[in-house]
């Protein structure tokens, strides 16, 4: 009881998706944070209760007042909520998630005298010269919380991000399982730099503690950049398909995000095409700060493989005939 009581409290926001769940993981090896996770369904994540030290907690972060009762005697906050895609085509999907929201965050943390903040922003993040709704907001909410008075605020601004339960490699690998020799790709162009989601969560932890850090915005990359058709390639590879894969120009990758909108869970939309628009690599203006922090990226290459074993296969191929029954 007594080494419980020295501990200090991290709440987490967003706390139990792909990037919460791995940090989580990271602050429980550390051994020495209390883990508070304020999540909207609580029932669907139990499994992360198994960690000792962690909580989960029901409440509607959008409601300022739940907010402040939730984070009172939290000594440190992360803020990893983000949406890709909204509802409409408008914006406030966005808005709502990353700025309103962050806003509120701000708020708890001032009422709660809460000093720390880590915030997840996205690489190319910018208020005036983001190319979509996704990246103007992510760039508003991100100087909201670098402005904001008595917080110490650290932003990480990563490429698309990988790793075990990712969504960007899974999402390619169920389409991929589809019986057809040619794959059509809206954006195949674009170019990214994938960064390992527990190289994220390393950056984060080590940060949380040492005011170097505080007021920075870190920008982070893998170590290689590819095109989408090259990594769409790479997936098929892993899961031993061959597929020709061919990226479609401007015009048809904005029709077809066009189109895609219209299907419910919005696989690809005009927003996500105007992002795609911007190269999410780091260079000369957006430099790669791992180095900075002392840290070497993995590769996907040295990454990906473990995820695409003939176990995790047979679970695409049984999602797929699920799916195919239902149609």
């Amino acid at each position: 009881m007594g080494e419980i009581s020295h501990m200090r409290t991290i709440c987490l926001l967003g706390g139990t998706g792909f990037v919460g769940c791995h940090l989580i993981n990271h602050l429980h090896r550390a051994g020495n944070w209390q883990i508070k996770i304020i999540t909207r369904r609580t029932a669907q994540h139990r499994e992360l209760l198994v960690l000792p030290r962690v909580t989960l907690v029901a409440a509607n972060i959008y409601d300022q007042t739940e907010l402040n009762e939730q984070l009172a005697g939290a000594d440190v906050v992360v803020n990893l909520i983000g949406i890709l895609n909204e509802r409409g085509s408008d914006g406030s999907g966005f808005a709502k998630a990353h700025v309103a929201l962050t806003e509120k965050i701000i708020a708890a943390c001032q009422t709660n005298k809460i000093k720390r903040l880590l915030h997840m922003s996205a690489l190319n993040a910018s208020a005036t010269d983001g190319k979509s709704h996704y990246l103007r907001t992510k760039g508003e909410a991100e100087d909201l919380v670098h402005a904001a008075e008595g917080l110490n605020v650290t932003s990480f601004r990563p490429s698309v991000i990988f790793g075990e339960g990712d969504s960007f490699f899974k999402r390619f690998a169920k389409l991929l399982v589809v019986p057809s020799y040619m794959f059509m790709l809206p954006s195949g162009h674009a170019r990214f730099a994938p960064v390992w989601v527990n190289d994220v969560a390393s950056a984060m932890l080590q940060t949380i503690d040492n005011s170097d850090y505080y007021g920075q915005r870190y920008n982070l990359c893998g170590p290689k950049s590819y095109t989408l058709q090259e990594l769409v390639e790479y997936t098929a590879k892993l899961m031993g398909r061959k597929r020709w894969v061919i990226p479609l120009g401007n015009k048809p990758s904005y029709f077809a995000a066009r189109l895609m909108e219209f299907i419910p869970t919005k696989p690809y939309s005009v927003d996500n095409y105007n992002s795609s628009q911007i190269d999410s690599v780091c260079n000369q203006e957006n430099p790669n700060h791992f180095e900075q922090l002392g840290i070497m990226p993995h590769s996907i290459e040295a990454i990906m493989p473990r995820y695409f074993t003939a176990v995790n296969l047979r679970e695409y191929y049984s999602l797929f005939r699920h799916k195919a029954r239902r149609s």
